[in-house]
């Protein structure tokens, strides 16, 4: 039995060697506050334990070699920050409305940026609570206004067929564009809320107020219009605020199935975005209202009905020169798993193989960021040790900025073992460095910006400190500059250190 195991974990080992490592490539994990999923653990938690909490995740996350987060900082119509238009969430300190002490939203995004990750914002846009029963804060907007918010099942919504509550998720949304440094806003697949059976959504009264020229059987159609004139609005909205800060949506991995859509894919789900939740997202996409699509993949290579491998490959057709990416069903990998492809330690990192092989989609992200910490087949170290080994710049956006900042000047060595630079001084606010790559090699070894193993350090910092060593080796040192949109300047002259 132990001959055996020992067997399957160095097969494990070795399925990933023949992985290249990409100098660009989105690497992210989804971190759901909603229900205290991933954070924190649980509501009333000191400050000093909710962040050390944070601390740990976020270190988790980092080691496995990933470059962004997607944090839940508004999952029910409820915040992570203060906020004069919504209350803080109860799932920080167990009562609606209750101040935790601090600004949660800002101390993520700072440790965040700290380690060089991208930090999108994860939005919920209708929902307003999960139980229709469990209590509100006293300020909530549901009593202020009870006509915009309608029951269905056991669950509370905003109804998005009315202009208000429209206008009022994008209040939300730039009132934290404005006010915080988030790289992306971020939506996930939840527009009109999944279908009950035998229970209609209970819009009639908004659809008989706001149809215009809808007639009777063209609901699903009015629907779908009221999620697009949402997409459409917060998409102008935020550039128009700060024209660098992302906009995603994280869809079902269904857009339509082939045999309702001659432009749907080969699959059979039982729900689509289309047909079911209302979210034409192959049309925002068109329109050029979004800047990425993640595409919630959570099945298993070779699934009869939804098969991973089919999904791609049709994902891949719809960037319409956006960016596309694939979520990962993280907390599907299990050897307890009843599922069979579930319980193998190939499943992962497979997954990131094919996406890998098709030029269109430039990454991965993983539901969710708990499961790191547990048993998920070696995944972790298949990323650490073969499949993210070195880091990774965040993919360009060139429909947003495609000007590089100015090569960093006067790199030079410095007192003792320093190295230090100067940013360019004309920079603009979209183009300003924001960070730096110090790219490392040995003097004589061919040096090639392009190869993520010269990344020596990537740092908001403008001088480097190395600690002697006892054998001496002569390093060529070059570094560059990131802006905002992780395009990178040209790379500076080497500056020759003995460590």
């Amino acid at each position: 039995m132990r001959a055996k195991l020992s067997l399957v974990l160095v097969f494990c080992f070795l399925s990933g060697f023949s992985q290249q490592n990409l100098k660009r490539e989105f690497r992210a994990a989804w971190i759901a506050t909603v229900a205290n999923i991933d954070w924190p653990s649980k509501p009333g938690l000191s400050v000093a334990s909710q962040q050390k909490e944070a601390l740990v995740l976020l270190d988790k996350l980092q080691q496995v070699g990933l470059n962004a987060v997607i944090f839940q900082m508004r999952p029910a119509s409820d915040t992570f920050y203060p906020s004069d238009i919504e209350p803080w969430s109860r799932y920080l300190t167990g009562t609606p409305g209750g101040d935790p002490g601090y600004d949660p939203l800002q101390f993520w995004i700072d440790e965040c940026h700290k380690r060089n990750m991208e930090f999108h914002a994860w939005f919920n846009p209708f929902r307003v609570a999960l139980k229709y029963d469990e209590p509100l804060a006293a300020n909530h907007i549901a009593f202020q206004k009870p006509y915009w918010v309608v029951k269905y099942g056991n669950s509370l919504y905003f109804d998005p067929g009315l202009p208000e509550t429209r206008q009022f998720i994008t209040d939300v949304v730039i009132d934290v564009v404005r006010r915080y440094d988030v790289d992306a806003i971020h939506f996930d697949d939840y527009f009109y809320p999944y279908p009950i059976i035998g229970e209609a959504f209970p819009d009639s009264t908004s659809f008989k107020n706001y149809r215009g020229e809808y007639t009777e059987d063209q609901l699903e159609d009015w629907r779908r219009e009221n999620v697009d004139l949402t997409i459409e609005k917060l998409s102008k909205a935020i550039k128009s605020v700060k024209p660098w800060v992302k906009f995603g949506i994280s869809p079902f991995g269904v857009w339509r199935n082939l045999a309702d859509d001659e432009r749907g894919s080969q699959s059979s789900a039982g729900n689509t975005n289309y047909d079911h939740l209302y979210a034409d997202v192959i049309k925002w996409m068109e329109k050029g209202w979004l800047d990425y699509l993640l595409p919630q993949l959570y099945w298993h290579i070779g699934h009869p009905a939804v098969d991973f491998e089919t999904l791609a490959n049709w994902w891949k057709l719809h960037g319409y020169e956006r960016a596309m990416y694939v979520g990962h069903a993280l907390y599907k990998c299990d050897p307890g798993s009843g599922i069979m492809e579930w319980r193998q330690c190939t499943q992962l990192p497979d997954q990131v193989r094919i996406t890998r092989q098709i030029p269109e989609i430039d990454g991965s992200a993983f539901y969710s960021a708990k499961h790191f910490y547990r048993d998920i087949l070696g995944f972790q170290d298949s990323l650490q040790t073969k499949l993210y080994t070195y880091p990774a710049l965040v993919p360009e956006m060139d429909w947003i900025d495609n000007q590089a900042p100015a090569t960093p000047r006067k790199v030079k060595k410095g007192w003792g073992k320093t190295l230090k630079w100067r940013p360019d001084k004309l920079e603009t606010e979209l183009d300003k460095t924001v960070r730096y790559i110090v790219y490392r090699n040995k003097a004589g070894e061919k040096f090639d910006a392009n190869d993520p193993r010269f990344i020596y350090k990537i740092t908001e910092e403008r001088k480097l400190h190395f600690n002697k060593k006892d054998n001496k080796e002569i390093f060529e040192f070059r570094v560059s500059g990131l802006d905002r949109l992780h395009n990178e300047s040209p790379v500076s002259e080497p500056v020759i250190i003995k460590l």
